[in-house]
């Protein structure tokens, strides 16, 4: 089941969080038609800017996006220029106020997505799928990720019937919920057609917070309560 379920979609709402946060009623499939044209419209504008992920916020005629970006002063440009133009050709998109806050990716090698375009820009210039795949690998390793994973499908080297080649390192607990699992997806526009390109990436365990119960509770007060002697009848 690892292999067929998302790895982020199947860990929402229990250690990850959902990546649009609104509600609707009537107008569910236009916000929702509206959120594609967002995402699609970002990534090609940005697409060298190092994007991994866009939220995106609703209230009222309110717009709120979080854009995560490895490059972000590329993104908001000298003095606001870049983001400025950026906010006024959304806004022609939707018929709400736009607002954007700009997150820095700290470190873009452990990021998924950021690995998987890396390796897609790698291969469009003509370099060794292997050779793109391996030094992935080893850089999300030495920056401290617990473990990769790396699939590649297509014809790859230019071959007449395509195929799936990949490279692993360390572990990836695909079936454990409280495990950090990234997981990116993009694809290579080859002279052979398109080869995608899936990554993971383990980060480690998120721990669960405690319930309010045990967390309002002085630390040793149900160790004295179970030490208490009963009375004696």
């Amino acid at each position: 089941m690892g292999q067929k379920t998302h790895p982020y979609g199947i860990r929402v709402g229990y250690i990850k969080p959902w990546k649009a946060r609104w509600f609707s009623g009537k107008d569910y499939a236009k916000n929702l038609f509206e959120d594609l044209e967002i995402r699609k419209f970002l990534k090609k504008h940005m697409m060298y800017s190092g994007v991994s992920n866009i939220e995106i916020e609703r209230s009222a005629k309110k717009l709120r996006l979080k854009i995560h970006t490895a490059r972000p002063g590329i993104v908001i440009g000298r003095r606001g220029v870049e983001i400025d133009k950026l906010r006024s050709e959304i806004e022609k998109l939707t018929k709400s106020e736009v607002f954007i806050d700009i997150k820095e990716v700290k470190i873009p090698q452990i990021d998924a997505q950021l690995v998987a375009e890396t390796i897609a820009q790698q291969i469009e210039k003509r370099v060794s799928f292997r050779r793109a795949m391996k030094k992935a690998v080893q850089t999300t390793i030495d920056k401290g990720a617990e473990g990769i994973k790396i699939r590649c499908k297509g014809r790859l080297g230019g071959s007449e019937i395509a195929r799936t080649e990949g490279y692993k390192e360390g572990k990836i607990p695909l079936n454990t919920f409280r495990a950090d699992v990234d997981y990116g997806f993009t694809e290579a526009n080859t002279t052979y057609g398109k080869i995608g390109i899936k990554t993971w990436v383990y980060k480690g365990d998120v721990l669960l917070r405690q319930t309010a119960e045990e967390e309002e509770a002085p630390a040793g007060q149900n160790q004295e309560k179970s030490d208490k002697p009963g009375k004696d009848k």
